[in-house]
This record gives structure tokens, sequence and C-alpha cells, in this order.
């Protein structure tokens, strides 16, 4: 177990040991009143993600510490600390590690998105538990549909004909309780008590 698992505190810092990031909450957005979620996160070398775009919210970069890439409608920049940087809502897009260093930088999702939050923890959440691949992606297509919907995230390009697949595969995992399940495992501000170890879907 590494200094940052068990320095982390669950209820506002989550740590990924497939990726070996963490995000930290730093305000939700029921905290703002729906106006900001603002997360500090922690890149490990070679992190990133993959690009996409998110309908309904702007996100905004603040490099702490180290260097960060972003690809933002295809212009790749590098954000050093202090440097901006800002994601229109429906603007393809992805961040990622430029070197062998970490990066520490802030992101603002404006509005906040309770969604996105509670993706973010359930997707962290399957990865400690060994449910997700090496890449972080949830093996189950039910968890996985469920994190692209809360989260806002669309596909574009030739595999956008699973957008509608994921948005009825969402709520097909709604009727049938795994998002239910899946809050109250992993999300502890929003309900207590931890749960038996979940199986994939």
């Amino acid at each position: 177990m590494t200094d940052m698992e068990t320095s982390i505190d669950p209820s506002r810092t989550i740590w990924n040991p497939v990726q070996r990031d963490s995000a930290t909450f730093l305000v939700t957005s029921a905290e703002s009143g729906g106006t900001v979620t603002r997360l500090e996160i922690r890149l490990a070398a070679g992190g990133g993600n993959q690009l996409h775009l998110h309908r309904s919210y702007a996100e905004h970069f603040q490099v702490l510490e180290g260097e960060l890439g972003v690809e933002i409608a295809g212009e790749r920049r590098v954000l050093r600390p202090g440097e901006p940087a800002v994601v229109p809502a429906g603007t393809l897009h992805r961040f990622f590690s430029v070197n062998d260093q970490p990066a520490r930088f802030i992101v603002e999702l404006r509005p906040g998105h309770a969604g996105m939050e509670r993706a973010l923890r359930i997707g962290y959440g399957l990865a400690r538990d060994g449910l997700t691949n090496d890449r972080g992606i949830p093996r189950s297509f039910l968890h996985l549909a469920l994190a692209a919907d809360l989260s806002d995230i669309a596909i574009t390009g030739p595999l956008s004909v699973l957008n509608p697949v994921f948005r009825l595969a969402a709520r097909i995992a709604r009727a049938r309780g795994v998002e239910a399940e899946l809050v109250r495992r992993y999300c502890p501000a929003e309900t207590a008590a931890p749960r038996p170890a979940l199986a994939a879907v």
C-alpha cells in the first residue's frame, strides 16, 4: 500500500490503483449550488485519457505542479504551473502526461456536475475492486454505460453509434438497481455503510 492510499480521506479523495492517480473533491456541485465542481487531480507519469467530449459543461484546467498535455479541438498544448486552458462544452478534448514526472492540476467543471462526481467515485471504486481492465475501463458493459451516461460523455467518430446504446444500457442498469448498488458502495458522501464485494455484472 502506498503513502497516497494510506493518507486519503475517502469522503474527499479517491485513489485509482490501475491508473495510479487520485482525484480530490475540493468543491462539489452540491456545495456550490450547482455552479462548479472543483477537483485536484494528481496524474501519474504516463497517465491521461482518450479523446471525448461533454455535452453540458465546460472544463477549466490550471496546472499546479509539473507539466500537463492537453488536446482541445485538435490543438495540442503543454501547460506549466499557472497556465490555464478552457474546454468549452461540446468540444473534443483529452489530457495526458508529457514526461516521466507526475503532474498536479485543478480542473473545474462549469456548471458543476454531480453526475461526473458520481461517475468518478464509481470508476475509481471499481478499479480498486479489480472490476476494470488494465486501462481502468469497467469490465461490465452496464457499469461502463452508467459511467458514460452519468458523466455526460459522448463518443465521436465511427464509435458514436454506441452513444444511444450506452443510454439504453444505462436505463436498463438503473431499472435493475445496478446504479443504486454502486452508489451505496462507492459514494460515501451520498450514503453510508460498506457493502459486500461486487461481482462483474
